[in-house]
């Protein structure tokens, strides 16, 4: 099995980017309902917050388009606090990820709580990384994408104390395998000196249903040797014979690129990981159509979207210009078989 991911990167119409006036727009994630309407499901927080704010005030909504190119337009939060009661996932939740089985739709995410924290203050660096340290995955189930969604009470993935993965657990991403068992990926960090922890990794989950239970492999699946932070924002599909991992390669080691380009991984039964023979997936740029190539600052949280045929179509990516900007969605077509 052998992919070149970047050779598929096409030119990106004006109308595939998503923003929302007066927010920070961040990962996303798109399915298709029955009558043919896209739904983009995004993290977002207030504008005025600052781009850290995702780890402390970011919530989940959806957007809607008649093309997975857009243009999306915002439609709703997916839901609201658990009517104020304290709850794992009670304050804030963010990295949506959409899988479709049947007539069902499951949507993963990972959810946090933390300190009460105004919108206009500052947020001190406890706070910051109580928030970032109680983070946990999480799922829920709807019959279409509008809801009303059911969410699990516990985490799906919670952390495994003394293990690589016993601090917390972000960034979700599943496919169906070929038996048809759920296969996850996920970022785990592990216990270590405060207030950031020990090493992160990407690590592997599998359960029967999408609603797990899921059990976890026992060591991280892909590590750098000589960086504790690793991978980040790992995205999984099958393909073909095999599976694919597109993550964002946070030192760039793996890529022998920049920093926080993407690289790509190719496993033969989603259980062991190499990195592709053509690692570069991307870099930090985006390749507009009639205009130059624009560098930016970042361009992470991959997500695909595929066509009927089954072939990746449409790559999403969250994106900072520059710093200080305000964040978007871009959806980059894909060519190629």
């Amino acid at each position: 099995m052998s992919m070149n991911f970047q050779e598929r990167l096409r030119p990106v119409p004006a109308q595939a980017k998503f923003e929302l006036a007066g927010w920070h727009v961040w990962c996303g994630s798109m399915t298709r309902d029955e009558e043919g309407t896209y739904y983009l499901f995004y993290s977002r927080w207030p504008e005025r917050a600052g781009f850290d704010a995702w780890v402390t005030h970011s919530e989940i909504a959806y957007a809607v388009a008649d093309h997975p190119l857009g243009p999306f337009h915002h439609v709703d939060t997916v839901w609201s606090c658990r009517d104020g009661e304290a709850s794992w996932d009670g304050d804030v939740v963010h990295n949506p990820a959409i899988l479709r089985q049947g007539n069902r739709y499951y949507l993963y995410y990972m959810g946090t709580h933390g300190p009460d924290c105004a919108l206009d203050q500052p947020v001190d660096e406890a706070t910051w990384w109580a928030y970032r340290n109680n983070q946990r995955i999480g799922v829920a189930v709807a019959d279409h994408p509008t809801g009303p969604w059911t969410r699990t009470a516990s985490p799906v993935l919670d952390v495994s104390l003394r293990e690589w993965d016993g601090l917390m657990t972000s960034n979700p991403t599943v496919c169906e395998m070929a038996d048809g068992r759920i296969l996850m990926m996920y970022k785990g960090v592990a216990e270590g000196p405060p207030p950031k922890g020990g090493a992160v990794n990407a690590g592997i989950a599998l359960a029967d249903h999408p609603l797990g239970p899921f059990h976890k492999q026992p060591d991280p699946t892909v590590s750098n040797p000589t960086n504790d932070w690793a991978v980040e924002d790992p995205y999984i599909w099958r393909q073909g014979e095999g599976y694919y991992a597109l993550m964002k390669d946070f030192q760039g080691y793996f890529t022998k690129s920049e920093r926080g380009s993407v690289a790509l991984f190719e496993s033969p039964d989603g259980l062991s990981w190499r990195p592709s023979r053509h690692v570069l997936a991307f870099d930090l740029q985006i390749p507009w159509v009639n205009q130059a190539t624009q560098p930016v600052t970042r361009l992470e949280r991959p997500q695909l979207w595929f066509d009927e045929s089954g072939k990746p179509a449409v790559l999403l990516c969250a994106v900072l210009e520059r710093e200080g900007s305000r964040t978007y969605n871009v959806q980059i077509p894909l060519g190629g078989d």
